[in-house]
């Protein structure tokens, strides 16, 4: 059983050493088979990691990937924003093409905002407007915030299809009718799904924001990794949000939007107003009280304590501070301009008691009851909180599809940020998750697989997180004692001394000597054993097979120590007591038919 724990103990911890050495990339020898089986996986990956700019399968309004090097299509904004001072009113933040900063991708580029405090804005048309009918709506692109991000943004806004839209002009008022994207400030961070509903009475646009996903969104901004972020649109006016192919967040358009889609029926009056005799106080003072007699308003809340006197040695008129002696005026100081110098002032040395006018303590008076009121009753004039009647609300609606928005024909990022270096690649707009899916499978994923391949080992990790974390050094301390103390439990031979002590007390019982009556007494019964032939016959039978296939196999019958230590022990026993037993048995007849008994006998007690 021991043995057994230590095999265990020893293959648990080759295993685990075993993964710690092929997590930090050291190469480990195998069989024939087993390396051919990785050489052929390598292959198949390495030639799977070649990059390829992604192409649509399908149909698709909008794709970009910047691989090409060159911003074709894309229209930088020469506006400037209003009520803002002149200096940063101007869209003047600087777009590069440049790949990743870690895990490239070789010929991947992406669209980089380069610039911190600045506004940026820049815009490209679709390849033909996109209007609300029967078809979903799927817009996707990537973000990976290189530096981090103090303040700013990465959504996007979809510009509303118009005769008046000029991407030059593009600026923080130009209509759009979503915006969709990451957003963070201070500490709050955001994911907007924002649409511009158009109310059909009116005609004015009020923004709708989804309710936020209930999930937490920090390390989409501060693990520095390239995310995939979907917005899925459906007929049925229904949304779905996905962060890495991840669903985070779904609802209705017309149940888990801020303000509601559809206006409630029923409004409040504008022109009515509160009657001048509506009582609204639920209490009011009791007229019926009367200030008691005795009630004094003139007392002051607190008194002199008169049980206090002076203490002795209190200087009336000595006082606090005095100037320091022992200063001097500073040999450039001048008295035209710095005025006349004063020694600073230190505590009195001769106010080890007190000094200055000596006041008693305040204490509470006892005879204080302040201002007399009358008690609060129920108000009997009660009439409840007033509120204005209820009115038919002129600009009631219903809209049952809000899913139809208005069209939009142009996709733009403008932007501000305190932080750099904000990665932007592989937009796409279609209606078909399928082929959103096979565009982030050759774009994303080939990304993901380059940052996971390039992902440090086990240890390192371990060594990155208590860096961050001092206190996991205390767990790591346990698991590392763990597997010695389980070794130790498993494989710590017993006690010497409980073994000699067990020995001892089978030497004392094999080496007993046995009286003349006792072994006639034995023989006897191991006479009634054999008058059962059927047994003995099978013992004897199995007993000699078992004697002779060893003799015949020439093997030694093995013996443990513990049974080596009682052999010699009978031995030693039977040469002292060798006189006695010899005469004992010399006056055993041996025709009797003891002979054979006392051979079963002895033959039972070596084997045992």
């Amino acid at each position: 059983m021991r043995l057994q724990g230590c095999r265990l103990c020893l293959a648990l911890l080759l295993i685990s050493v075993r993964a710690d050495f092929m997590d930090d990339g050291v190469e480990t020898e195998e069989f024939d088979e087993n390396s051919e089986e990785i050489d052929i996986d390598e292959d198949e990956i390495s030639s799977e990691s070649k990059y390829k700019t992604p192409h649509p399968i399908g149909e698709v309004y909008f794709t970009e990937t910047f691989d090409t090097g060159r911003l074709a299509g894309w229209v930088l904004s020469k506006a400037k924003k209003d009520d803002i001072d002149e200096e940063i009113s101007i869209y003047d933040g600087r777009w590069e093409l440049e790949e990743l900063k870690e895990n490239q991708v070789h010929g991947d580029r992406g669209l980089v905002l380069k610039s911190r405090a600045k506004h940026h804005a820049i815009s490209a048309t679709l390849a033909k407007p996109f209007v609300f009918a029967d078809k979903p709506l799927i817009v996707q692109y990537e973000v990976n915030f290189q530096d981090g991000i103090d303040c700013g943004g990465a959504y996007i806004k979809l510009l509303v299809d118009s005769d008046d839209l000029n991407l030059e002009n593009f600026y923080d008022k130009t209509s759009y009718t979503i915006m969709f994207g990451p957003d963070k400030c201070g500490e709050d961070y955001k994911l907007h799904f924002i649409f511009r509903h158009k109310h059909p009475k009116t005609g004015v646009f009020e923004e709708k924001h989804a309710k936020p996903p209930d999930v937490d969104l920090k390390k989409y901004f501060t693990d520095r990794k390239t995310h995939l972020y979907t917005l899925v649109m459906n007929p049925d006016n229904t949304f779905e949000i996905f962060i890495d192919q991840v669903l985070i967040n779904k609802g209705s358009l017309l149940e888990d939007v801020v303000p509601p889609i559809n206006p409630p029926k029923e409004i409040e009056d504008p022109s009515d107003k509160k009657p001048d005799e509506w009582d609204e106080k639920a209490k009011i003072p009791d007229p019926s009280a009367v200030k008691p007699d005795d009630w004094d308003e003139s007392e002051p809340s607190q008194i002199e304590d008169a049980s206090v006197a002076k203490p002795d040695g209190w200087l009336d008129d000595e006082p606090k501070f005095v100037p320091d002696p022992h200063a001097e005026k500073p040999a450039d100081w001048n008295e035209d301009m710095d005025g006349e110098w004063e020694a600073p002032q230190i505590p009195n040395p001769a106010c080890r008691v007190g000094c200055g006018e000596w006041k008693p303590p305040m204490i509470d008076n006892p005879n204080f009851k302040g201002i007399w009121r009358p008690p609060m009753i129920d108000n009997p004039n009660y009439q409840g909180i007033w509120s204005p009647r209820k009115i038919p609300n002129p600009d009631y609606f219903e809209d049952d599809h809000p899913f139809l928005l208005t069209p939009f024909r142009a996709l733009g990022l403008e932007l501000w940020s305190m932080t750099s270096d904000i990665y932007f690649d592989n937009f796409i707009i279609c209606s078909e998750k399928e082929v959103a899916d096979r565009w982030a499978a050759d774009g994303w994923g080939m990304k993901t697989m380059v940052a996971n391949a390039n992902e440090p080992g086990v240890i390192k990790q371990l060594m990155t997180a208590a860096e961050q974390h001092p206190w996991l050094w205390l767990i790591y301390g346990v698991f590392a004692v763990l597997p010695l103390i389980l070794i130790t439990l498993f494989c710590w031979p017993r006690k010497a001394k409980k073994k000699s002590e067990d020995v001892a007390f089978r030497k004392a019982d094999i080496c007993e000597l046995q009286t003349k009556g006792a072994l006639e007494q034995e023989v006897k019964g191991d006479k009634a054993a054999l008058e059962k032939p059927v047994d003995l016959g099978e013992e004897k039978k199995q007993s000699d097979g078992e004697i002779l296939e060893k003799e015949e196999e020439g093997e030694p019958e093995e013996k443990s120590e513990e049974e080596i230590e009682i052999i010699e022990g009978q031995e030693e026993g039977n040469k002292s007591n060798k006189s006695g037993s010899e005469d004992e048995e010399a006056e055993e007849s041996p025709g009797s038919g003891d002979g054979p008994v006392k051979s079963v006998r002895r033959r039972r007690v070596r084997k045992d």
